[in-house]
């Protein structure tokens, strides 16, 4: 029999300086990871998609722009002008607001506020640490990474940039 795991308030693996925790990961499950974030006002992690991965969002305290179809036109630039075939639109969500995320559903988080939020990411299968992770080591010197560098990271963790992620504001 093997034990759990509890994990006490602010706890878990801090992933660079990108606000996030890994609080259970591949050690622990090889069915999926969970991790706590902070999301900073103006951040836009910009539209993308995964086709092996399913995820879960769920926001702890503050607001996000939350985006979970597919729309009628993928255009390059900003995603919360998209739209759904039956007409659904970007939605703002506050705390206890949950997104779910399908394999190969295009989706999106940012932050309009001017407060930072926070929120618990599910993730499955487990891994997604691992490409945050090396996220984290190319944006260290700060600012937008190398694209070259960050193209070729996404492609080796199956996600697909469809509009691009913004800092912010």
């Amino acid at each position: 029999m093997t034990d759990g795991l509890v994990l006490e308030p602010g706890t878990g693996q801090l992933i660079g300086n990108s606000g996030m925790k890994l609080k259970i990961g591949a050690e622990q499950s090889p069915r999926w990871s969970v991790f706590e974030a902070v999301i900073p006002p103006g951040f836009d992690v910009g539209a993308h998609l995964h086709y092996a991965a399913e995820e879960l969002f769920y926001i702890l305290d503050g607001e996000l722009d939350l985006l979970a179809f597919e729309p009628r036109l993928r255009t390059e630039g900003d995603w919360q002008l998209w739209e759904s075939a039956d007409g659904r639109k970007v939605a703002r969500g506050g705390p206890g607001s949950l997104m779910f995320v399908p394999s190969a559903c295009p989706h999106a988080f940012a932050n309009p506020g001017t407060t930072p939020a926070r929120l618990l990411l599910h993730v499955a299968p487990s891994g997604h640490e691992d490409y945050l992770d090396e996220v984290a080591g190319l944006m260290s010197a700060g600012g937008v990474p190398d694209p070259d560098a960050l193209r070729e990271l996404r492609a080796r963790h199956d996600l697909h940039q469809l509009t691009p992620m913004r800092i912010g504001s």
